[in-house]
């Protein structure tokens, strides 16, 4: 008689305990990320820490004026984030194009693919939609469509190589997004030393502005509709993972290449399509950096730094995010809030803008160690250990 082992049916408790330790570990890393912070901020002020010397015959001059410089700090951070409608214009402005960028990284994960080669699909995303942007002459709202349709077609083409590169030759995504990072690079600094990208009357590597046409609406002072575009990309990629035959193929192949295979699914096949749609969803994002506003509402111009490391900045994101739709759009709203709220804690309080670096820092390396995040924080293995036992007697 052949014994079968039949493993147990998830449970709605077990499930629970799932979500409970995933939120739990996000929630606690931005907390342990803030406090590490603040260490930082008091050893670096030269006249904070001297205080500390008379920590046990006055502690409260220590701690006061401890108190004092993180609270002032992270204040301003909020304020800067948060605190007004231009700082949560500022804030949507900075993360939409992480949430783009941070899909087309989480996609990949789940195909069991590394997407590092966001930043060259973004570049190439604000190479074309700036073109578009700038050398063609459309109506309002068909301009727009069309230049961020460029942009999604120049990333989605970007990733499509790298797509069928792996499928067809196993030529590792890593070594070949890397590389193509510098060949989108050096592409875009040759375009904009040549007539077709350079501005008429300069000499330096700057394209023309884009026309207000192909420029994305700003309402309420800086908040650009490209924010809502990117939540509406975030919807399309929750669709596609848990509502279409694409993305069971996706999660399927992600979790068991193999067992996929066997399945009758085409791994191939599904490593394209995931890293063609990756890379649009990458070009969305340079799109968004080309067709967004300046501080002064303007269109901004096509440059080699206009869609600065948001590719690289995505891998925290979708890390952050654990590559799940939702997920990535909190983590692009904290980054985007760090990113605005940074220049506000610099001329309030004092800090390094690199402060907001540490801490994004800080927030991933606790995200991607949740045993060093559960050990700091007892609580949460305990919370975690009851929630588990609860799911598996229901």
């Amino acid at each position: 008689m052949t014994n079968h082992t039949v493993s147990p049916r998830p449970t709605f408790a077990g499930y629970l305990a799932t979500r409970w330790r995933d939120w739990s570990v996000t929630a606690s890393a931005v907390v342990l990320a803030l406090v590490v912070g603040a260490v930082v901020m008091i050893v670096a002020d030269a006249e904070v820490a001297a205080n500390f010397a008379y920590l046990f015959t006055a502690p409260g001059l220590a701690l006061g004026s401890a108190w004092a410089k993180v609270s002032t700090a992270y204040s301003a951070l909020l304020l800067g984030a948060v605190g007004s409608p231009l700082a949560l214009a500022q804030t949507t402005a900075a993360a939409a194009p992480l949430i783009c960028a941070g899909l087309a990284v989480g996609l990949a994960f789940r195909a069991g693919l590394f997407n590092i080669g966001a930043q060259g699909q973004a570049i190439w995303g604000s190479i074309l939609a700036a073109y578009v942007g700038f050398a063609v002459q459309l109506p309002p709202v068909i301009h727009l469509i069309v230049a961020v349709a460029a942009g999604v077609l120049g990333g989605a083409v970007w990733g499509g190589i790298v797509g069928w590169l792996k499928a067809k030759t196993g030529a590792h995504e890593v070594i070949v997004t890397i590389m193509m990072n510098y060949v989108a690079n050096g592409l875009l600094a040759w375009l904009l030393s040549t007539a077709l990208f350079m501005r008429p009357g300069r000499q330096d590597p700057i394209s023309p502005e884009v026309h207000p046409t192909a420029a994305f609406p700003v309402i309420l002072g800086q908040l650009h509709v490209g924010f809502f575009v990117a939540l509406a990309a975030a919807g399309a990629v929750w669709w596609l993972l848990d509502r279409s035959t694409i993305g069971f193929a996706i999660r399927a192949v992600g979790a068991n290449p193999n067992a996929a295979s066997t399945s009758g699914m085409s791994a191939a096949r599904t490593t394209i399509i995931t890293m063609t749609i990756a890379g649009a969803l990458a070009g969305l994002a340079g799109a968004q950096s080309a067709l967004g506003a300046s501080a002064t509402g303007t269109p901004v111009p096509l440059t080699v730094g206009l869609v600065g490391t948001v590719g690289f900045d995505a891998i925290t994101v979708a890390l952050l995010g654990r590559s799940k739709p939702l997920g990535i759009v909190m983590a692009g709203l904290l980054f985007g809030g760090l990113s605005a709220g940074g220049l506000a804690m610099q001329s309030i309080a004092q800090t390094p803008l690199t402060l907001t670096m540490l801490l994004q820092a800080l927030i991933v390396l606790f995200v991607a160690a949740p045993q060093l995040v559960s050990t700091l924080v007892p609580i949460l293995k305990a919370r975690t250990s009851r929630v588990a036992v609860a799911g598996g007697q229901a």
